[in-house]
Order: C-alpha cells, then structure tokens, then sequence
C-alpha cells in the first residue's frame, strides 16, 4: 500500500502530514503528487471530499523550499472561486507549512487594502486570492507577476463556468509561459475541459473516479413537495424534525433572497439556525462559519457559496430546499457530507416544477435517485397553511373590513382563528390581532352623519361635519385616514395656513 513517504515528498512536509495524523493518501493524492513534484501540468478530477487540497499544497511546499520571496513579486498563485475556498487553502498551508518560513498572503475582497499590502511588501512565497480582488492590486501597482512559478486554478470547473474567464485570461497573461499549471475540480464536462485546455500544456490527466459521480458514502433521498414556499417549507421542518441522527446540516437554496427568507422561518420556528450568502460581508460571513464548525448552530442555510470544497469534516445531513439549476451543483452540494470516509445523508425536495432539473441530475450523476416516501403522483392535496402567502390575506382582511363585523357571531369566529393562529404561529397570529383591531375600531360612519355635499358650486368645499362628541370624531379622521374616498382638494382647498395670507407689508390680504 502507498504511503505519503513513497510519493517523494521533503522530510519537513511528511513530519507536518503525519502530525495531522494521516498516512495514507487518497487516489487523488497518490496520482498527482509525483507528477506536480516533476512540475508537470495536472488535470486532476476526482469527487468532492476526497483531499484535492492537500494534492495541490503538499507537492508545492516541498517545491518552495528552493528559493526566496522577493517584495511584491510572488512565487507562487493559487486562484479560488470564493472567499471561503481561499482561506481553507490558507489554512491547509499553516497546518502543513508550520515546519517552513514562508510568507503566505490572502487576498480576497471585504479585508483593507492597506493590510494586505504590508503582507506583499515582506514577499509572498504563496498568493491565496479570489480573481477580482488580485486584479485591483495589479491595477494599483502593487504586485508583479513575472516571478510566478506555479499556478493552480482550484474548483476549475466553477472558476471557468461561472464569468471568471476574461478573469483568468487577464491573470495567465500577465504570468511566465513557462509556468506550471494545475487545475483540480470534481466535474469537468467536455465544454469547460476545451477552456481548461487553454491553460495546460501537455498535461497529465489524474481521474480517480468517473467525472460527476457522487460519493458512495451519501445516502441519497428525493422528497416530494408541492410549488409553494409555505408547503416546501412544512415539508422542510418536518424531514428535519424526522431525523433521529442529525448532528448538524446545511440546507441549501438557490437564491440569497430564498436563504434569508428560510433563515427567518426557520428560526420563528425555534430552530438553532445561521445563514450564508454571498451579499453578507466577509466578517459575518467568517464567524459565520466558525459558529457552524464549532457546533454552535445547528442548522446552516446557505447559497452555493457554500457548496464549493469548504472542508467541514462531519457535517451530517445536507438537504437541497431547491433543486440546483445547474446538475453539476447537486454532486457539490450533496459532497459536504459524507467526507472521509464518513456516512451521510442527502435529502433534495422536488416539486412539479424541478422535474426537467431532476432529470439532469440523474443523467449527470449516472443513477436514479431513490423517492423517500412517494413520487410527485403521490402528493396529497395541497395544505391550508398560517403561511399562506400575503395575497390571500389581504382578500381576507377586505372581505372582513367589507362586512363590517356586523353580528358578534362574526366577531367569534375571528377569535377562534386567531386562536388558532396563535398555537400555529404567535408571531404572524401578533400581527393578524394588530390589523383586526384597527379594522375592529374603525366603523363606516352612518348615512345620518354625513350631510349632503353640494358640488355645483366650489369644488374644494368639504361637507360640514355632523355635531359629535370627542370620541366620534377621533374615529371618523381615522377612518377617512385610511379610506380617503372622498373629492381630491385642489391646493390646500380651504385649510390655507395662515402665513400664507400675510402680504409684505405685514397685513393679512
């Protein structure tokens, strides 16, 4: 069997590897180390969670014990996709370089320009970064890029598919022909391995396992919901409450504004819930995490953004509360549990809408994707839910404020819904009292109260109130507060306050 000592790696290296208690490497380790020590370019595929960091970061630090950092000129560059990817890798180098002295530098967005440029000054033997922010130092003069030796481009696949093209295109020609070139990803289809060609030359193709395959650690569910929000998200808390192992789990949603609004039910509901989406800043974004990885919350709801390589070793339940768009998404998804070597478990809620992205997973994936309790032929009716959406509770609340709560019995049965309400939900049934209690003390004023209205002659002539005392009067302004029917004033009609009367001489007109 392999070990970490036959794959040619320094002694300072394999001391730190087998500090962190590894001996064996994985396939993926095993086949690109030796070619990244001969400094051959690498195409390396392999499923998520099985080391591909460590594929790129060990072969490196063993080369960059040759040779000295100069200021602002790195030796090294390691593109990533997001910011959380680039201080993962950051960390892997701290845990495997801590018998070296080298200078490693992260550049990603939402930390001061100022701070990372003291760190370039001392010279970087690694650059960390994402491809927008080491484009802003480039345009401020701030580094060179001549000096660079190696350059990986991790999760290639979503650096290439998602807009980062002209990015990486910039950045390859700014740094020696003459680099070595390493890409890693769990998918690679043919279109994205024609860009990736552009950027290898000759390289060797390190594949340990059929492209866009899924771990066979993760146990893999479909759930069937109907198209509303309201019902995916019952479904949702049911499925959670169901799980008898779940220690922790990220939920994923394709749309920030899906993650905040998740998020929020979730902790109505009273669950130990965070969120993470790419419009957080990277403070937040950063404790965030910690809170997830230090078992501080539970449940994490989250973007892709956390679906590309964040190496959260024992996450145990991954549920999918939309189907990814993209098929390639589901195998990154499903991969941040189940990683070494671990079981877990991957639950994706499907409605009728998913269908044609369904399909695309299980053609990417090569397998069918077993039902967990019934096909989408097998929903039940759809619910009546307290989360109904907001229209249907405003056709409520006219159709109330139309009958005028004229018999006490109608005024009953309100109350036994709001009841109802308050078991459900004593948020939403707090903000339902709130509106029935206004529409409650506000009364149309009778036929008798109001005189009749003479429009022949001045149009902004208002109809003299009817003789009432303090409490009638109150009611009725808020009631024409809130149903303003009456004729538009042209103006200020006849309230014209008084200093517009006074002429410059200082008497009234």
């Amino acid at each position: 069997m392999t070990t970490f000592a036959d794959l040619g790696l320094s002694q300072k290296v394999l001391s730190a590897v087998t500090d962190a208690g590894y001996t064996i490497p994985t396939p993926i380790q095993a086949g690109a180390i030796p070619h990244a020590l001969q400094r051959r370019d690498i195409c390396g595929i392999a499923q998520t969670g099985t080391g591909k960091t460590a594929s790129f970061v060990l072969p490196m630090l063993t080369l960059l014990e040759k040779g000295r950092a100069r200021a602002r000129m790195p030796r090294t560059l390691i593109l990533e996709p997001t910011r959380e990817l680039a201080a993962q890798v950051a960390e892997n180098f701290d845990k495997y370089g801590k018998n070296h002295k080298l200078n490693v530098a992260l550049l990603i967005g939402g930390v001061s320009f100022e701070d990372q440029d003291r760190k370039l000054e001392r010279g970087a033997d690694v650059l960390i970064c994402t491809p927008g922010r080491l484009l802003d130092h480039c345009e401020r003069g701030k580094l060179l890029m001549t000096g660079v030796e190696i350059l990986v481009i991790d999760e290639a696949d979503r650096m290439l598919d998602m807009g980062f093209i002209p990015d990486i295109e910039r950045i390859a020609k700014m740094i020696p022909f003459t680099r070595q070139t390493l890409f890693f990803s769990a998918t690679m289809p043919p279109e994205i391995q024609k860009l990736a060609d552009r950027f290898l030359q000759n390289p060797e193709r390190i594949e340990v396992a059929k492209p866009s395959t899924t771990a066979k650690t993760v146990t893999q569910r479909l759930v069937a919901s109907h198209n509303k929000d309201y019902e995916k998200r019952a479904v949702l808390r049911d499925l959670i409450k169901a799980q008898d192992d779940l220690k922790n789990a990220i939920i994923f949603c394709n749309r920030k504004k899906d993650v905040a609004d998740l998020f929020r039910s979730l902790e109505r509901h009273g669950f130990s819930v965070g969120a993470l989406h790419g419009d957080m800043d990277q403070r937040s974004r950063t404790t965030m995490l910690a809170n997830f990885k230090d078992n501080n919350i539970t449940l994490l709801v989250a973007s892709d953004v956390a679906a590309r390589g964040l190496d959260i070793p024992d996450v145990s339940h991954v549920f999918n509360f939309d189907v990814p768009i993209h098929a390639e998404d589901y195998v990154h998804r499903i991969g941040r549990t189940g990683r070494a070597g671990r079981s877990g478990r991957a639950f994706t809620i499907v409605t009728r809408s998913d269908t044609k992205y369904l399909d695309a997973i299980e053609k990417l994936i090569g397998e069918k994707v077993e039902w967990l309790s019934g096909d989408l032929t097998a929903l039940p009716a759809p619910m009546e839910s307290h989360e109904n959406d907001r229209g249907r509770k405003g056709r409520d609340r006219d159709k109330e404020r139309g009958r005028g709560r004229r018999s006490d019995s109608g005024r009953g049965d309100s109350s036994h819904k709001a009841d109802t309400k308050i078991q459900d939900n004593p948020i939403e049934a707090a903000e339902e009292a709130f509106v029935e209690a206004r529409v409650e003390n506000v009364k149309p004023e009778r036929k008798a109260d109001r005189k009749p209205q003479n429009n022949s002659g001045n149009r902004n002539t208002r109809p003299s109130p009817a003789p009432a005392n303090d409490d009638n009067r109150e009611r009725r302004q808020r009631y024409h507060r809130d149903h303003d029917d009456g004729p538009t004033p042209i103006g200020f009609g006849d309230d014209i306050p008084a200093f517009m009367l006074i002429v410059a001489n200082g008497t009234k007109a």
